[in-house]
């Protein structure tokens, strides 16, 4: 079988599976405990979710220390995979001439060594930061604003890319009615960041968290003008099918500018109308 193939059949079979799970786990837990008791501060810190899936499955301790043993596994297992996409996407960032070049170190067995050591270091300055329900709340804020940025960002880049190298033969290319979908749901994400920011307590998180997000802007300065002379790398050129001398001609325009103010205004509108109650 074709290797696209596959890979089309393994993200569409990945999402299928992610829709599933969060949809029956939220509405199984709504079901059995209504709303007063998903509002309980065990449940809402994450504390009480051993004891409350116990308790769904017969309540005895021997099943809720079950549940608790795997939920350390799972938290193990995010973990690592979290740090091991995180750390592959540093190394590809580098590679591509975004990121600081030690970021695309690799071992002899071809792991990026250095973007791993990075991720490491980087996720245990958080976990410092997170040692109390405060700081973990603040952290948790400000990289659900962060998050929901880069969404916007790479749910726009479809149509961005689509219209500045449309000839580049893909490994599988999404119908134009998706990409139009995409963007779209780029704009009511923009809403909801705008509007949910507040939701978290913090009067400041949506600009702390655009301050932080905006960091990566002095790391890239450096890479492409102190690192690479103002220049990207020329496999990073070759693989969009361009000149290692030219950017190519920008067919978008001042399109993704427009993008970007309107994305913007819809997230500051969103933040200033929306309120929460007294």
């Amino acid at each position: 079988m074709p290797s696209r193939l596959l890979s089309v059949k393994a993200i569409v079979c990945a999402g299928l599976l992610c829709w599933v799970y969060f949809t029956i786990i939220p509405f199984s837990f709504q079901g059995v405990f209504g709303r007063e008791e998903l509002l309980a501060p065990k449940i809402a810190d994450g504390t009480g979710i051993a004891e409350a899936l116990g308790s769904m499955a017969g309540g005895s301790a021997v099943i809720t220390k079950i549940f608790e043993i795997l939920m350390i596994l799972g938290l193990f297992l995010a973990i690592m995979t979290a740090m091991a996409g995180s750390s592959r996407t540093l190394y590809q960032g580098s590679k591509d001439g975004w990121l600081p070049k030690f970021l695309s170190a690799v071992n002899g067995n071809g792991s990026p060594v250095g973007a791993m050591w990075t991720d490491f270091s980087f996720n245990v300055i958080l976990l410092a930061l997170a040692s109390d329900a405060d700081g973990f709340y603040k952290v948790m804020a400000i990289s659900n604003v962060g998050y929901i940025t880069f969404n916007f960002l790479n749910l726009n880049a479809g149509w961005m890319h689509r219209i500045d190298s449309g000839h580049i033969d893909r490994a599988w290319k999404a119908p134009t009615a998706l990409i139009g979908f995409n963007t779209f749901l780029a704009y009511v994400n923009a809403l909801i960041l705008g509007a949910g920011a507040k939701a978290w307590g913090y009067s400041n998180t949506l600009w702390l968290g655009f301050a932080f997000a905006s960091l990566i802007i002095p790391v890239f300065a450096y890479r492409h003008y102190y690192e690479d002379g103002g220049k990207f790398p020329a496999d990073s050129m070759l693989d969009l099918d361009l000149d290692t001398g030219s950017m190519g001609e920008r067919k978008a325009g001042v399109l993704p500018y427009c993008t970007l103010v309107l994305g913007a205004a819809i997230v500051i509108a969103a933040n200033f109308i929306f309120v929460l109650p007294s």
